[in-house]
């Protein structure tokens, strides 16, 4: 069983992750080519590209400007402790023990735009790259033709030992649409986060985020391998509602917002 995750376009490198084993990234052919083609737009045409503002435009052209394709302590980062966005408080990565880094690097995908998928542990450079970015590339309009079936390609290679393979969908839709559903030999399951606010229980963005990195800690920690164990998941409040969820989609509901 694979977790998938999104990217975070908040990064945190002080300080350096130091004494954490590190693994390079494995698609660094592709992201070199991505990055020559940013290397050929004006901060202006990256502010507009990416709907930036002047001061964040400039920051990532010179993230482009210094990346390189050798990865080093340097000017990388593990990117399970690089992220720092929502998803990735809800985590919490820097209080998992070496084993359990040791686990997830096996048993968790980030998707990017930039670098296809990282594993926890893969060093990662500075970035900005959104995977719904209309990049033009040689080939096509924008990162999901550029990718193209490569990222589930992966994804088979890295489930081909499970005899059910199973892919949990912890990713925004606008990443996991970067994995060819027609090219994934997996089963996908999507887990869902609900709280209740005005009368209702409703998917609220910020709490939704945590929660999707609450349930990869918890899946990380308890080492799941089965989707059953996904139903067992009550971190911050949360639990599993079997009348409203599905097979392949699993509702989580709280009350009372941690």
């Amino acid at each position: 069983m694979l977790f998938l995750l999104s990217p975070a376009k908040s990064l945190d490198y002080e300080p350096p992750a130091a004494g954490v084993p590190h693994t390079l990234p494995q698609f660094v052919p592709q992201s070199q080519a991505l990055i020559e083609v940013l290397r050929q737009k004006s901060p202006q045409q990256i502010a507009e590209l990416m709907d930036l503002s002047d001061a964040l435009s400039a920051l990532n052209v010179a993230r482009y400007e210094a990346w390189a394709p050798k990865f080093t302590a340097k000017n990388s980062k593990q990117a399970v402790l690089a992220f720092n966005g929502d998803v990735y408080e809800g985590l919490d990565a820097k209080t998992l023990s070496p084993q359990d880094l040791d686990w997830a690097q096996t048993h968790v995908g980030i998707l990017s735009g930039l670098y296809g998928v990282l594993r926890p542990l893969d060093w990662m450079q500075p970035y900005r790259l959104e995977m719904g970015t209309t990049l033009q590339t040689d080939k096509g309009s924008n990162l999901y033709k550029f990718w193209g079936a490569q990222i589930a390609e992966y994804l088979n290679a890295q489930l081909v030992k499970d005899k059910t393979p199973v892919i949990v969908n912890l990713a925004s839709q606008e990443y996991f649409k970067s994995v060819d559903r027609k090219t994934l030999k997996a089963r996908v399951i999507e887990c869902v986060f609900e709280d209740f606010k005005g009368g209702k229980y409703k998917i609220i963005s910020f709490n939704a985020k945590r929660a999707r990195g609450l349930m990869a800690r918890f899946a990380i920690q308890n080492r799941l391998i089965h989707p059953e164990g996904l139903l067992g998941f009550d971190l911050e409040g949360y639990a599993c509602d079997p009348q409203v969820s599905e097979p392949d989609r699993l509702v989580f509901r709280r009350k009372v917002q941690a």
